[in-house]
């Protein structure tokens, strides 16, 4: 897998429809883990755990299973409700083990007609996992898939990797099985294409940086801060959109993020940027649509893609 190097000021302008500066794309993770994994190393990827000295898959972590735990049986309800008192809405990803064992959830996001995105089998199950096995990664991410269309009533328009751990092959199995969208490349403010043998898929960039996670439990940070390391991170991006339109992703956590004392700062936020005119809340799947579609982008995906690309991983 490789891509083209095109630095943003060697791109065409890109601007939004509407002439809106910032794409806002709030990404609720409905993630479900096995209680316990056939293994020998820690099986919370992505860490740190809620209680130090993690421990091997095969023995039950009961503080990190129920932590989570809580998200689904108490968080994300809060953050539902929080996004109906604000009238927003937010692009879910769901591990297919979500779908089947927590629908509750999965349920509430379609019901208020929110964006879901294929989010692997089970949040622990990496795709690296199977790195050099291209026929056990396919194998999983078809059986993703074929759950989510099971539930979904439509096959996955995207997907999101658990813990954003993908291989060389995910791209070509991806666009094989009729994705057109991929979330796990985190290396711009802006869409762009990526061809693959298989075909073209949209890189709608995630963030692991503007991430509850990150910023709560990684970094420590307090509500107050979170909040503002979010409202300073969008009144940049709106100047800077005024020229480059750019996305921006606020990845949450139903038990990061929804927890009660954390609650005003994430509808702060969200005041914030409803007060904003040049602000765009489209789903990943409306931006993708519009980005690999739209006349307006042509020049901005044809420049993208001629370029050499900075260098050759695999076919």
């Amino acid at each position: 897998m490789s891509w083209p190097y095109v630095p943003l000021p060697d791109r065409p302008r890109l601007q939004w429809p509407g002439g809106a500066r910032v794409a806002l794309i709030l990404t609720l993770n409905l993630e479900t883990w096995d209680l316990v994994k056939d293994t020998d190393r820690p099986y919370y990827a992505g860490g740190p755990p809620i209680l130090p000295d993690p421990l091997p898959g095969r023995v039950p972590d009961y503080p990190n299973y129920t932590w989570r735990e809580y998200g689904q049986r108490v968080g994300v309800w809060r953050l539902f409700r929080l996004f109906d008192e604000m009238g927003v809405r937010a692009s879910c990803t769901a591990n297919a083990a979500t779908f089947e064992h927590r629908p509750q959830m999965t349920q509430a996001a379609l019901a208020r007609g929110w964006e879901i995105l294929a989010h692997n089998r089970e949040q622990g199950e990496l795709l690296t996992d199977f790195h050099g096995e291209p026929e056990r990664e396919r194998a999983v991410i078809r059986a993703t898939l074929a759950t989510y269309e099971r539930h979904v009533g439509r096959p996955a328009a995207g997907w999101l990797s658990s813990s954003l751990r993908s291989t060389l092959e995910t791209g070509r199995i991806l666009a094989e099985a009729g994705v057109r969208f991929w979330c796990d490349l985190m290396n711009d403010d802006q869409p762009w294409p990526l061809d693959t043998p298989a075909g073209p898929l949209c890189i709608v960039p995630y963030s692991n940086e503007i991430n509850d996670f990150t910023l709560v439990v990684r970094r420590g940070h307090g509500p107050a801060e979170m909040r503002d390391i979010l409202l300073g991170e969008l009144e940049a991006l709106y100047a800077e959109g005024a020229v480059h339109a750019r996305i921006m992703n606020v990845g949450l956590h139903p038990h990061v993020s929804g927890r009660a004392y954390r609650i005003q700062a994430l509808r702060e936020f969200l005041a914030f940027a409803k007060s904003l005119p040049g602000v765009w809340w489209p789903t990943r799947e409306e931006l993708a649509r519009w980005y690999m579609e739209s006349d307006e982008a042509a020049a901005h995906r044809a420049a993208l893609r001629q370029a050499a690309p900075e260098r050759k991983e695999a076919a």
